[in-house]
């Protein structure tokens, strides 16, 4: 198996969460309800501590707050 890519040093995924939720005047609290997932789990995405996501939560999210993945994620340097 090959050795584990490690992330390059200043360099993240961005979660764009809040700003949708905003734009949309939606709740973090309301998005959980509306897709079935913990506030907690939501609320990790959120504040970009997350190590991964499930395409499932993914397209979930895109479905409710009507976007594409591309306007969730974004790939930035610190």
């Amino acid at each position: 198996m090959p050795p584990a890519i490690e992330p390059e040093e200043g360099t993240r995924i961005v979660v764009k969460l809040d700003e949708l939720l905003h734009q949309r005047r939606m709740t973090l609290t309301e998005l959980s309800e509306r897709i079935g997932l913990t506030l907690a789990n939501l609320s990790i995405l959120k504040t970009g501590k997350a190590k991964a996501i499930r395409f499932s939560t993914l397209e979930a999210i895109c479905r409710e707050l009507e976007c594409q993945p591309g306007d969730l994620l974004g790939y930035g340097k610190d």
